[in-house]
């Protein structure tokens, strides 16, 4: 009995440390995307500043989905 429970401790230990590094990892890329997103957008307002309102409305958008994605993958890591 002590010994599955110092092997149950032992594995949520390294499961923890899983975790921190697939949360860490959702956050990198979201922050990768998130930028990507951002610069593209910039992008297609300095070569078409008539559009920007649309543009600005998708930049928004995608970066929304990006952001809770990246919540998802996050809560999916800590709990796994």
């Amino acid at each position: 009995m002590i010994g599955t429970i110092a092997q149950a401790v032992a594995a949520a230990g390294v499961v923890g440390k899983i975790g921190t590094l697939g949360a860490g990892l959702a956050v990198i890329g979201a922050g990768i995307g998130i930028g990507q997103i951002g610069g593209k957008a910039v992008e297609g307002i300095a070569r078409q500043p008539e559009a920007a309102s649309k543009i600005q409305t998708n930049m928004i958008i995608a970066a929304a989905l990006v952001e809770g994605v990246a919540l998802f993958a996050v809560v999916v890591a800590m709990i796994g």
